[in-house]
């Protein structure tokens, strides 16, 4: 039975009632929400390859031109914002009583007047060790004192004037109750009013980000047809979770993480972020920290953010090397030769399956698990005998037990081995162990909803940071800042050496710093790229009107 929430002092009865419907939200076995469609989204998303489609028309999708993607989706929020653009509000305006950057000039000397009476000056609070993350005061004060608001609205604008990049997009929030509250949108005029003030009223344990819509999502149910309500664009998600690893990590399972099974999660980075790179062209991506066992990747290239589903599918199958579930035997099954982004891939893997693997994650320790080894294996001859010899001696590293593969092999222990049969089953074996496992439903769909950024995970306390990949081997999740530590860090924080008369954001006197500097340069930098393909859009359609006789 839906949950039903009254937000105080926001439009109209009738109006606050449909916009604050609330779900409860599906479990996972796991104990994680799962984002599912409700049932009442007029939005019919084909999540089946369409009839009569062959692998020539897959392979076709993953070579697309990615150029050409999404034109008429620009158009429809192009002429949006020129219908925004008459009342223009400067995004300085949105957030007067935020210190500025070098970007965005302070708008002390414009006196703008808020929307609102301003709120009062938030106290510090004192953590003790009681305190919970789940606490309302830690959660407010989190809101309130750390969370970038401005950064999150810059990144999801992608622009410094506001506009329907943000004002159309869904945001999802999870009560502390876990009924799930979907089609919030925040106008852009009042962002800071609204967006924050909605979280610090509600409190939610998280909130999660959809697509851009063709209207604003609270409109939806005002709409003639419902099928004008549909997701234009979005970013491309993917979703890596060390649950997928339980039956190959040895030192952890479940929820349970630790430093050495963390190293799963580096080796899918380094492999999805350079084929986005290297092999779409993708620029602009941001990996977070699910809070918890995982890592989100946001592919935030504007021709990323247009990808239709069919496109999106794509990427994901080129993606895919490993499939179907641990009980399903050979997981990976690649052609030969090797595409080229397999054959990439398994170069960078290569060393990590020596000293991750083998050594550190000894997957073949006992007779049960090297089992599993000899199913890989290709011949029935080679397999007797590393049978015998692993069982004469128990406890043999899973070092050992894989040089021992060629030793053997090498010894005329089968009489009929297919030398390059060996070796492919060799490399499908190290693919099996490395490769990325994703949630591939994640990157699928348009309308699929994923966890903001910056977000406290509510089991662990930690904070949903970026991780900068150019610093990725030395990234601990177990040295990510718990929401108590970080306000504690507050009360403890001096002012030495700080400039004189530079006032200094709540958020720069603790450890959550270097991560919002660093969605601060990203988000300059995507915004940097958006304003250079728009001047250069401008440049052509005026020439091409100069051309006109």
């Amino acid at each position: 039975m839906p949950h039903s929430v009254s937000p105080a002092n926001s439009g109209t009865p009738d109006q606050v009632q449909d916009d604050m419907v609330v779900e409860p939200q599906p479990q996972a076995e796991n104990g994680e929400t799962q984002n599912t469609a409700s049932p009442e989204i007029p939005v019919v998303v084909n999540t089946e390859p369409e009839n009569g489609s062959t692998q020539g028309d897959e392979v076709a999708d993953q070579d697309m031109a990615m150029e050409d993607v999404g034109v008429q989706g620009e158009k429809v929020l192009e002429s949006a914002v020129k219908e925004e653009s008459k009342s223009e509000v400067k995004l300085e305006d949105l957030f007067a009583d935020v210190e500025s950057d070098e970007e965005f000039p302070s708008s002390a000397a414009l006196n703008v007047k808020p929307s609102s009476p301003p709120e009062a000056p938030s106290s510090p609070v004192h953590v003790g060790p009681a305190s919970k993350p789940s606490d309302s005061d830690v959660m407010r004060s989190f809101y309130q004192r750390l969370f970038p608001w401005r950064h999150l609205f810059q990144w999801l604008n992608h622009s410094p004037t506001p506009s329907t990049d943000f004002g159309h997009r869904e945001f999802a929030f999870t009560l502390q109750n876990d009924a799930y509250l979907r089609y919030q949108s925040f106008p852009t005029s009042d962002l800071f009013d609204s967006l924050r003030k909605d979280v610090l009223r509600l409190m939610p344990s998280r909130f999660e980000i959809g697509p851009v819509y063709t209207t604003n999502p609270r409109d939806r149910k005002t709409l003639r047809k419902s099928s004008a309500f549909k997701p234009l664009a979005k970013e491309i998600c993917f979703d890596i979770d060390l649950t997928d690893y339980d039956d190959i990590r040895t030192c952890c399972d479940k929820a349970n993480i630790c430093n050495k099974c963390w190293q799963f999660i580096t080796m899918a980075v380094k492999v999805i972020d350079v084929a986005l790179r290297d092999d779409f062209g993708f620029k602009h991506i941001l990996w977070v920290y699910s809070g918890r066992r995982g890592a989100h990747a946001w592919v935030c290239d504007k021709k990323a953010r247009f990808l239709d589903d069919q496109k999106r599918r794509a990427i994901a199958g080129y993606l895919e090397v490993i499939k179907g579930g641990a009980q399903s035997g050979k997981r990976v099954n690649v052609k030969r030769p090797l595409h080229p982004h397999v054959a990439r891939s398994l170069e960078v893997l290569k060393s990590h399956f020596q000293t991750d693997i083998l050594h550190d994650q000894d997957p073949w320790e006992t007779d049960e698990k090297f089992d599993r080894l000899l199913q890989l294996l290709p011949d029935k001859a080679l397999n007797e005998a590393l049978r015998k010899k692993w069982s004469s001696a128990p406890g043999r590293a899973s070092t050992s037990k894989w040089a021992d593969i060629d030793a053997l092999a090498k010894s005329g222990a089968s009489k009929t081995l297919d030398a390059k049969a060996l070796l492919e089953a060799k490399q499908d074996i190290v693919l099996e162990y490395t490769y990325p496992r994703l949630d591939i439903e994640v990157s699928k769909h348009l309308n699929h909803l994923l966890k903001s950024p910056f977000v406290v995970h509510p089991g662990t306390g930690r904070v949903c940071v970026p991780i900068n990949t150019k610093d990725l081997e030395s990234f601990d999740p177990l040295e990510v800042p718990t929401v108590t530590e970080l306000l504690g860090e507050i009360d403890e924080w001096t002012p030495e050496g700080e400039k004189e008369g530079k006032a200094v954001q709540d958020w720069e006197k603790t450890s959550l710093k270097p991560y919002v500097e660093y969605l601060r340069s990203f988000v300059v930098a995507l915004m940097k790229d958006e304003k250079d393909v728009k001047v250069k859009r401008e440049r052509e359609e005026n020439t091409a009107d100069a051309m006109e006789f």
